[in-house]
């Protein structure tokens, strides 16, 4: 089993900037897929940044420029950098791993940008 425990979320004013931390706890494997998604109001969850079984960055075009995924394997913890925050970036984002086969899924943090 794997638990993921979000944090950094919070309330910031257009143009400002959050940090998101996820901590991996549990059987963690290196060859696993992690990253970020969100989902706003009314809307279905999308993918924002994520890395790859094989340690490749991808990012969702709405983000590319001004969010930054990185993790810290000793920690077992992913962040999310989000610079330059917008109206339309409000949103649960949530933290996901999948490995052998599973997928799972942090408990979302809220991030509410101000205009």
């Amino acid at each position: 089993q794997v638990q993921l425990v979000e944090s950094g979320g919070g309330l910031v004013q257009a143009g400002g900037s959050l940090r998101l931390s996820c901590a991996a706890s549990g059987s963690i494997f290196r060859s696993n897929a992690v990253g970020w998604y969100r989902q706003a109001p009314g809307k279905q969850r999308e993918l924002v940044a994520e890395f790859t079984t094989i340690g490749r960055r991808n990012y969702a075009d709405s983000v590319k420029g001004r969010f930054t995924i990185s993790r810290d394997n000793a920690k077992n913890t992913v962040y999310l950098e989000m610079n330059s925050l917008k109206p339309e970036d409000t949103a649960v984002f949530y933290c996901y791993l999948s490995q052998l086969g599973d997928t799972y899924w942090g408990q979302g943090t809220q991030v509410t940008v101000s205009s």
